[in-house]
């Protein structure tokens, strides 16, 4: 009988000030950004549904440097992220992401600067839809999104998050 082997899915609490998530990773890099102050099931459920044959296992270490990065952005030190992610998505969900890091730092797009820059100008909701699946908050810089109107909507993170790492980036 064969066995299927299971994967590690490394997490780790992220906590700065009055933040704290979870952050996940495969043997390959981040794969998961958990919403600020959410609770352990959300990580665990995520997991559950993308990575259903690997187990979570916690750890010391492995998550470090991701975990210096964050913290050096969250203190205006870094603008960009340089450890290895491992994001998972449909083809289409793929490219909007690698979209997104082509905001500037300090800059927001609209949702629909979003669709045209991957070439997909039809396709506004989809695009919206791609960037409400994005795993790794953050480090993907979905926050830098805004309505066409420029005000700030829907965000895994919350509101407030996205607020604040937008203040955040335009401070600098």
């Amino acid at each position: 009988m064969n066995r299927i082997s299971k994967g590690i899915i490394s997490w780790s609490l992220f906590e700065y000030q009055n933040w704290q998530f979870y952050l996940a990773a495969t043997s390959k890099g981040l794969c998961y950004v958990g919403s600020p102050n959410s609770p352990f099931d959300e990580l665990k459920n995520w997991v559950m549904y993308h990575f259903p044959q690997d187990e979570l296992k916690k750890t010391t270490t492995m998550l470090e440097p991701c975990k210096t990065e964050f913290r050096e952005y969250l203190q205006g030190k870094r603008e960009t992220f340089t450890f290895p992610v491992d994001i998972r998505g449909t083809e289409f969900q793929q490219k909007i992401w690698h979209t997104l890091n082509q905001i500037p730092y300090g800059a927001t797009y609209t949702y629909t600067q979003i669709a045209e820059l991957a070439q997909r100008p039809s396709a506004v909701r989809a695009v919206g839809t791609a960037i409400g699946a994005n795993p790794v908050l953050i480090s993907v810089p979905c926050h830098r999104v805004i309505g066409k109107n420029g005000k700030l909507t829907g965000y895994r993170g919350g509101l407030e998050m996205k607020k604040q790492l937008l203040h955040l980036e335009k401070k600098l």
